[in-house]
């Protein structure tokens, strides 16, 4: 619904956006051919002018819209590995800290088990910042030393909103051994910037007060030259009824 519908259309229903190449049903037998290595490759990665999906959706996301996918394709079989995954135990997190002076934010991976708390090393963390069309990496993806900690760069010129703040996400590129692991927080770290609501330029798709004054100006021209032009035959109406009146006297 979020992020496939609006050009892929309903799955089984064949309503896709008018592309070329058009973008293929999710229920249907073009999308289902791909394996689901394919599939998840592909969202993750973009594919022709399909855009990628990997800096916007965890891989267990993306894991399930192709199950999604696949539960409209009733002659499909999961293959499931003999051997699942290896997952760790305890509460595993993720928390940022901002070192003002020297404009980078750190971030420390620790896992908590049986109350006992220890930095988790050698996992890789990926830093977003959240845009409107997308999330927005921050530096490069960054390795937890043996405390736990990585450290990112963060830029001077990525603009906030009218107080500077910005919505950050952090998350572990590997989600196989620890699952989903992510935080999500806001802090006051970057430019300051107003943008005026959408809504306060005239526009097509604005209220009433705030279309373009052109369509204003047709839209009032034709209503009045519609209801001018009822009037001036009630008027003629009026003249033949009276002129006939006459004759008839």
């Amino acid at each position: 619904m979020a992020n496939c519908k609006s050009c892929h259309g309903d799955p089984g229903k064949g309503n896709s956006v008018a592309l070329n190449p058009p973008p293929p049903d999710p229920g249907g037998e073009k999308m289902q051919r791909n394996s689901d290595g394919e599939l998840l490759f592909k969202i993750r990665e973009g594919h022709g002018a399909m855009p990628s999906f990997k800096n916007m959706l965890p891989i267990s996301s993306i894991w399930n819209v192709v199950s999604y996918f696949r539960s409209f394709n009733k002659q499909y079989t999961q293959q499931v590995s003999p051997k699942p995954a290896k997952t760790s135990e305890g509460k595993t997190k993720i928390d940022l800290n901002w070192l003002k002076e020297k404009r980078q934010l750190t971030a420390l991976l620790t896992n908590e088990n049986n109350k006992v708390t220890k930095p988790v090393a050698g996992e890789e963390i990926q830093l977003f910042a959240v845009r409107y069309f997308g999330n927005l990496p921050v530096d490069k993806i960054k390795v937890t030393d043996k405390e736990g900690k990585a450290i990112f760069n963060f830029p001077e010129d990525i603009p906030g909103d009218s107080l500077g703040k910005i919505r950050l996400i952090a998350r572990l590129a590997d989600e196989s051994k620890y699952g989903e692991i992510k935080t999500d927080t806001m802090l006051k770290i970057g430019m300051s910037t107003w943008r005026p609501p959408l809504n306060a330029q005239r526009a097509m798709w604005n209220i009433v007060q705030k279309a373009p004054l052109w369509l204003l100006i047709s839209y009032i021209t034709i209503v009045v030259s519609i209801w001018g032009f009822i009037f001036y035959v009630l008027y003629l109406l009026r003249v033949i009824y009276v002129i006939g009146k006459g004759f008839r006297l």
